[in-house]
């Protein structure tokens, strides 16, 4: 039976991360194990197979989510990435941090660690910022390549300056002081190819001795002896292989396969564990619930003064972008999905935001996210910064090949309903500044024909999707909180030797995408691990 003193079930944004840091200690050997092949899928590697990726089982789990009442019954894709370097692998590239009051309000819920400032250091060790930005805020040195998008289209461009003009400020750097703003976006792409954590950290920290990839290894048991884990089951060939880990085992198959993982390893809630035919090994009533996700409408507008991505992706103009890109100049190719980005407030009185919309120069055919429209269009699309509706993923049965229900009980809050209308008014108000209505031929979607509170609510239950941000499954918090999973130090409660480190431990949703801020719990956990910590920055006066 194969020995190492770390396991790491998972290859993705935080995976890779702990994985290659561990492997730094040239005294130590790192498993790590991925259900899913490497990354040779051409499409991983130009941003704009993000719409390949989407829908292709190879490197996707393909997962779906539960219909519920806020989604008018319907099933909605949860693309989870399948492959080395996981989601960052089929992400849309976009690199967010999220503001300063998301990690301090983790820090307040007795996360100790996880302020602003302590996390600060972790954001800035992984990247390396190209472009502007204040070194108290952004690093130059790390593994994570961070660029600002090489192309401009004249819609974004007029959409800005209308956003500008309506009250919103231009901001140059989103992840730096302020996140309040709007600006073309940041992104991991460099030199037209994704940076995805495999390319950053584990693609590098393979070539050192001490570490080993696994791939196409499906974990389906955590091994334990009493209550420290010490090694895991999974399933490769047919065959079923054990491996054990002398000193710890880190748990990062995201924010579905984690705490399934754990609920087929018995640990969990009772009820659910019976329900499945799982013995339990330690009752943890916490693992899959708190499930959140962005839930976020895509308002789209048909253009009549110029032509929009959706016309060069096609026929000879495609041939033209793909020369272009190949030959190492912009093309829409290299972009990621979204090109601008607006932090705002859905009330003014507000100290912080609330509510983010993206801008892009393309649609997407009505309920399909990878297929352009054949017509001029453009979309807009609104979401809530940190919603409030809350879900659960749950095992279905005690096969580990089975999916689990996926329920993120979206638009359940009202809260989160309040501030989506907010969201569609201000983006519709931004299609019909002076500066970009002169553009729009007609609102496509929803339409003019959906006003009222009622029809507009409507519309969203019926046509809303995901961002593909699920978070918060095993999260984290302090031994008062029945449904944490993990202390601060990412320890599974009352076990040993079995971390988690992965966006399942987020205790609230950061005002962003989660990519980035995975990538930096990697970062932490790895140090946790290794007795390391970097100190806080000092923001007095920033």
């Amino acid at each position: 039976m194969d020995e190492f003193d770390y396991i790491v079930v998972g290859s993705g944004s935080a995976g890779g991360t702990v994985a290659a840091r561990l492997s730094e200690d040239p005294n130590v050997t790192v498993c790590v194990l991925e259900a899913g092949g490497r990354d040779w899928n051409p499409f991983i590697h130009i941003p704009a197979g993000f719409m390949k990726t989407l829908v292709d089982p190879s490197v996707n789990w393909l997962y779906e989510s539960e219909g519920s009442a806020g989604t008018a019954g319907r099933r909605i894709h949860a693309p989870r990435g399948k492959t080395m370097g996981g989601s960052s692998s089929i992400n849309g590239n976009i690199y967010s941090r999220g503001q300063r009051m998301d990690f301090d309000g983790w820090a307040q819920r007795g996360n100790r660690g996880w302020g602003y400032a302590d996390v600060l250091p972790y954001f800035k060790r992984s990247e390396r910022r190209i472009g502007e930005g204040d070194e108290t805020f952004r690093g130059r040195d790390g593994n994570l390549i961070i660029t600002d998008i090489d192309y401009r289209h004249p819609l974004a461009d007029d959409f800005i300056k209308g956003a500008v003009n309506y009250g919103i400020p231009l901001n140059d750097d989103y992840n730096g002081a302020v996140q309040e703003g709007i600006s073309y976006t940041q992104r991991t792409i460099f030199k037209g190819r994704r940076v995805s954590s495999a390319r950053a950290f584990l693609r590098p920290a393979l070539k050192r001795p001490n570490i080993e990839l696994r791939t196409k290894a499906h974990a389906t048991k955590i091994l334990f002896d009493g209550k420290r884990a010490t090694g895991i089951q999974y399933r490769r060939g047919g065959q079923s292989v054990e491996i054990r880990a002398r000193r710890e085992i880190v748990l990062s198959g995201g924010s579905v396969n984690s705490p399934q993982l754990l609920q087929l390893s018995g640990v969990g809630p009772a009820g659910l564990l019976k329900d499945i035919g799982v013995p339990v090994h330690h009752e943890l009533a916490g693992v899959g619930e708190n499930l959140r996700d962005h839930f976020v409408l895509r308002m789209v507008a048909r253009i009549k003064t110029m032509k929009t991505i959706n016309q060069r992706v096609k026929g000879l103009p495609l041939m033209s972008e793909a020369f272009k890109y190949f030959t190492g100049q912009p093309s829409v190719l290299g972009l990621s999905p979204t090109l601008v980005y607006i932090f705002w407030k859905s009330d003014p009185a507000l100290d912080n935001g609330d509510l983010q919309i993206s801008f892009t120069p393309a649609s997407y055919k009505e309920g399909v996210q990878s297929q352009l429209d054949d017509f001029p269009g453009v979309t807009v699309a609104p979401w809530v910064q940190r919603p409030e509706s809350i879900g659960y993923i749950r095992a279905k049965s005690a096969d580990p090949f089975e999916a689990p229900a996926i329920q993120p009980n979206y638009f359940s809050h009202e809260t989160d309903r309040r501030l989506s209308l907010a969201g569609m008014r201000i983006a519709r108000d931004l299609m019909q500044t002076p500066e970009f209505a002169p553009h729009v031929e007609r609102e496509e979607l929803p339409g003019s024909d959906v006003n009222t509170e009622d029809e507009m609510l409507d519309y969203y239950r019926q046509n809303a999707t995901t961002t593909f941000h699920l978070m918060g499954t095993c999260r984290m918090g302090p031994e008062s909180d029945p449904t944490s999973v993990v202390d601060d130090q990412l320890r599974v409660r009352g076990l040993e030797g079995l971390r988690v480190a992965d966006a399942s431990i987020m205790p609230t949703m950061p005002s962003a995408n989660t990519n980035a801020a995975t990538i930096m719990i990697g970062e932490k956990c790895a140090d946790y691990i290794r007795g390391q910590h970097l100190p806080p920055v000092d923001l007095a006066g920033k």
